[in-house]
């Protein structure tokens, strides 16, 4: 989950600590700025939705606990969320969110908000809900994922300290798929993000079983993003994923996630590369 965190200033104190209603003077005024739009930032149509599991984010944020534990302890699943501070008049409030909140309000990402006030000031969380592709999305999210792979490895590009030229294209493979598909729902299952199946095997061992006859092979993992965009981005904005998405020693792909709302992570991903042994 990413976290974001803005700080906004004004005068005037709230009232005592409680948690806001969806219909209180700041959930109005989020969702105002939100669909007109501030800065140079364009409106968002959409408004957001008061969630009662973020009220309780907020208020424990008011006390000083940290953003993820308290996500966790709401039982709220995120990919990314921000907390916006404010105090003040209504007008100062509204001012406040139209400039230095204006990027997280507008956010399109964002779809739930919760509040909370305490000693003057209220605490707004602002939050993208974890929504893993639906089951039976899997052949296409898998299809997207190479897609956003080959496109990236269509031109050079450097990871980390390596700088790579342009790779063939990755064909997805049946066996590499299967080899993803078990690895992704091990991770989910023992709630880990590991290498090693919970059985102790290694990426090489679970291709083996899969029937892959393989001269090299990789894997990426990854856990808590939502899309294949997503995913793919991080894998190659990490240096060491991002080599194995680039490597011209594989040939072939398989890709596979799995969610468990029960996890630590929510939803595993499992990324398997190979070349074929000749």
């Amino acid at each position: 989950m990413r976290i974001t965190s803005t700080f906004l200033l004004a005068l005037v104190a709230l009232t005592p600590a409680h948690a806001f209603a969806e219909e209180s003077r700041l959930a109005t005024a989020i969702n105002a700025v939100r669909s007109q739009g501030c800065g140079h930032e364009p409106a968002v149509n959409v408004p957001l939705r008061h969630e009662p599991r973020l009220d309780r984010v907020a208020e424990a944020q008011s006390s000083g606990i940290q953003l993820k534990e308290a996500m966790k302890d709401a039982g709220y699943r995120a990919v990314q969320a921000s907390v916006l501070e404010a105090s003040g008049s209504d007008a100062a409030i509204l001012g406040n969110l139209a400039q230095g909140g204006c990027k997280d309000v507008t956010n399109p990402l964002y779809r739930d908000f919760g509040i909370a006030e305490r000693d003057g000031k209220a605490w707004i969380v602002l939050a993208a809900p974890l929504v893993p592709p639906a089951t039976g999305d899997a052949p296409s999210v898998s299809r997207r994922v190479l897609e956003l792979v080959n496109e990236a490895r269509s031109k050079s590009r450097r990871c980390g300290w390596k700088r790579f030229e342009a790779a063939p294209a990755l064909t997805l493979s049946a066996a590499l798929q299967v080899t993803a598909s078990v690895h992704a729902s091990d991770m989910a299952a023992h709630s880990t993000l590991s290498h090693t199946g919970g059985d102790g095997s290694t990426p090489a061992e679970r291709a083996t079983r899969a029937g892959y006859r393989w001269r090299f092979v990789g894997e990426n993992i990854a856990s808590g993003q939502a899309t294949p965009e997503q995913v793919v981005a991080e894998w190659l904005d990490s240096p060491h994923h991002c080599v194995n998405l680039m490597s011209v020693d594989f040939a072939d792909m398989g890709v596979a996630w799995a969610a468990d709302p029960k996890s630590k992570g929510g939803i595993y991903w499992a990324q398997v590369f190979g070349s074929p042994s000749p």
